[in-house]
């Protein structure tokens, strides 16, 4: 017998969790954009989208860890740039803090999947190229905080 009340299965790990990062990047989006406390835009996501098929833990994660560790991502992956950080999209500013919180953070999650997630989102949301340049910035920062993953591979 289900332990879920509904008697459908859960969906799997890395959908829930899919969802929950295109809902963190919109997040982070509405929290560049207008300066609305995280906690609000949280709140206002839970109460406004179907978190049914969502990995709401690691949604809380991604917002409460990007926006408490702000300066610290930001020293990781502006001199990664090529251009000043406020010359960045949004969206691509969303994701590269996004990224560059899983990479540091969430030793948990594979940097190839941190990498893929963000490219697949900037293809999504993202201007022309932005998936391109998300996936540059990012590939560089793997190398530069996930070595020991990269060199177990090789």
């Amino acid at each position: 017998m289900s332990n879920q009340s509904s008697g459908k299965p859960k969906p799997p790990l890395s959908q829930t969790r899919h969802k929950a990062r295109h809902y963190a990047m919109q997040g982070l989006y509405q929290w560049q954009m207008s300066g609305t406390a995280i906690h609000v835009i949280e709140e206002q996501f839970r109460a406004d989208y179907d978190m049914s098929k969502v990995d709401v833990h690691y949604f809380h994660d991604l917002l409460d860890g990007v926006a408490a560790n702000l300066a610290e991502l930001q020293e990781l992956f502006v001199p990664l740039l090529d251009r000043e950080l406020k010359e960045l999209d949004q969206v691509e500013t969303a994701l590269l803090r996004l990224g560059s919180y899983e990479m540091l953070k969430r030793t948990d999650v594979p940097y190839k999947v941190v990498i893929n997630e963000a490219v697949g989102l900037a293809k999504k949301f993202g201007a022309a190229d932005s998936h391109k340049y998300v996936n540059s910035i990012l590939d560089k920062l793997a190398r530069k905080i996930r070595t020991t993953e990269i060199d177990a591979e090789a």
